[in-house]
């Protein structure tokens, strides 16, 4: 197609020139578009309002509304992860390791940008600007294909970054966004391997397993987040509750949010009583077995239940009767995104640490720490949930690849 030829020609181009700048030019620049984000607050509310306004129309569930709502705490929000973005340590041009041949020969393992990233996600705007400034900062030139639910909200974004970077006398092709809503225009888009190096989806399961199968780019796949948290039977109870009702209520329509609840069948009794009362206050439907339902009145949970992203007020809960049934429990329906355990030993926490096979796994905390502001990496772009190039939050480093650097002084092969 025409158009996209030429976001891929404008992107090709741009890349060679985002890889000229300086660190201090990269940073400045993100300075500039964070401070515009801000100040077009009121153009970016009024855009916003346009999506909500047909996502109400159109039935949109509250979860994927919230998801796609703009207000001016996450406009600053935009704005601080890319003054976070500047301040973190430029990647390009680090030297990742040096290998002093005995012939002479220097070799340096460098590191540098991909080049072009392209990215399909769905209903969140802030991807938008969360994009722009960790491809900017890894010296990459976007492409975006953003959903149609939030294409008000898109243009008004990306048109204020290029217009920041227009004044700064950067290539405004830095960022560029495939505004049409139509399905054969984002097919075509996962055939650009001439244009594209490497393509990121972000969304719900049906968008990501359409683009792993029929991207001939190269994916980062970015999973759905079935999450769970298991707690021990050594687990305090008061920060079991406090941990559970954060992970599951804080944020209902995010992959970092708890689906999915394990609870050892010895402390059952004590648990569930108060941890049904505390989710009954957020209006939490919840889904257990037999065993849950001898202790708390609740839905019966189906097997589907334990495979299921409710990105609602549901939440799953199955009883066992040791870590090892846990574990093997959550390997079952893990989406390999982020898992926890609640307990105070050691030698538990130790071995779901270990055994539990996600991108992320923790002991004590909440799974909504999964996130690239949390981890310090500033915004992520996405959370890969596959094991080759990168996994969980993608920060700068996860934007770029590595050449090697070979110096001689007149060596030849014999």
């Amino acid at each position: 197609m025409e158009l996209l030829n030429k976001l891929g020609k404008n992107a090709s181009d741009a890349k060679y020139e985002l890889q000229k700048l300086t660190t201090e030019e990269k940073n400045h620049a993100l300075c500039k578009v964070a401070s515009a984000l801000v100040e077009e607050n009121d153009l970016l509310l009024r855009e916003n309002a346009k999506d909500i306004a047909k996502g109400e129309e159109k039935g949109m569930h509250p979860a994927l509304l919230d998801r796609l709502r703009l207000t001016e705490e996450r406009i600053k929000g935009m704005a601080k992860g890319l003054l976070q973005v500047a301040e973190l340590p430029d990647p390009v041009g680090e030297i990742i390791e040096t290998i002093e041949r005995p012939n002479g020969l220097r070799i340096e393992k460098r590191r540098v940008p991909m080049g072009v990233i392209g990215m399909i996600y769905e209903s969140r705007p802030n991807v938008t600007a969360d994009a722009f400034g960790l491809c900017f900062k890894s010296g990459n030139a976007v492409i975006l294909k953003g959903g149609s639910d939030a294409v008000c909200s898109n243009i008004a974004i990306a048109g204020i970054i290029r217009q920041a970077l227009k004044e700064e006398g950067i290539t405004e092709d830095a960022i560029q966004l495939i505004e049409s809503s139509d399905r054969a225009v984002t097919r075509e888009f996962m055939r650009m391997k001439e244009y594209v190096d490497l393509l990121i989806p972000r969304g719900g399961a049906g968008l990501i397993k359409s683009v792993v199968e029929n991207s001939i780019i190269p994916v980062i796949e970015t999973g759905t987040g079935n999450c769970h948290i298991y707690v021990d039977e050594s687990a305090d109870i008061e920060k079991a509750i406090q941990i559970i009702l954060n992970a599951k209520t804080q944020r209902i329509g995010v992959c970092n949010a708890c689906e999915s609840l394990v609870i050892h069948e010895n402390i059952k009794d004590v648990l569930l009583p108060r941890l049904a009362d505390a989710l009954k206050t957020y209006h939490v439907e919840i889904r257990g077995d037999e065993k849950v339902r001898q202790v708390i009145d609740c839905v019966p949970a189906t097997e589907e239940d334990y495979g299921t992203e409710y990105l609602d007020y549901i939440i799953s809960m199955k009883t066992v009767s040791s870590v090892d049934e846990a574990v093997a429990h959550i390997n079952k329906y893990s989406t390999r995104h982020s898992e926890s355990i609640v307990t105070e030993k050691k030698e538990s926490a130790e071995k779901f640490l270990n055994e539990v096979d996600a991108a992320c796994v923790y002991a004590n905390a909440s799974t909504r720490f999964t996130d690239g502001f949390e981890f310090g990496f500033g915004a992520e772009i996405g959370i890969s949930t596959q094991k080759l190039h990168a996994r969980g939050p993608m920060g700068l480093k996860e934007l770029t690849s590595y050449k090697y650097v070979v110096i001689g002084n007149g060596q030849v092969r014999c």
